[in-house]
């Protein structure tokens, strides 16, 4: 076989190796971050519900939802493990961010204004009336059997 006939699977092989390998590598960096968890860390389960960490067991955590309200989660249940600041500021609504960035307005009146004002000129996109006493362009009334 020549080499032009091998170089598709050789290129297939080779993304494969490379897709499997970097999915490795997120796997092996999740069960890492599932295995430094210590009690009292905020944490994101897979479906989105933010706890703290009360015990670590081999395969389960147990996290407290809510104040006095536990539950037993499986680690591989745990979606992310949050530093303090980033679980304060979600969960208590804590606001230490500092924002470098102009803020976005809520809607587009700040585009469409020049100086601030509002324009006072608006458009009319309404149908303009026409006349009663108007013939039809084609001869015909509305109501007429011929009339379209």
């Amino acid at each position: 076989m020549s080499l032009v006939t091998l170089l598709p699977f050789i290129v297939l092989i080779g993304a494969m190796f490379l897709m499997t390998r970097s999915a490795k590598k997120k796997q092996q960096a999740a069960a890492q971050m599932r295995d430094e968890m210590q009690p009292g860390t905020g944490v994101r389960t897979i479906g989105g519900m933010y706890a703290t960490v009360k015990e670590v067991h081999d395969d389960t955590v147990l996290l407290e939802v809510a104040p006095g309200v536990h539950a037993v989660y499986a680690k591989n249940a745990i979606g992310a493990v949050l530093d303090d600041d980033e679980y304060n500021r979600i969960v208590h609504g804590d606001d230490d961010l500092k924002l470098d960035a102009p803020v976005v307005p809520d809607d587009a009146s700040s585009l469409t204004e020049a100086d601030g004002t509002p324009d006072d000129a608006k458009i009319d996109l309404g149908k303009k009336p026409e006349a009663d006493d108007a013939e039809p362009k084609d001869g015909k009334a509305d109501g007429e059997a011929g009339a379209k």
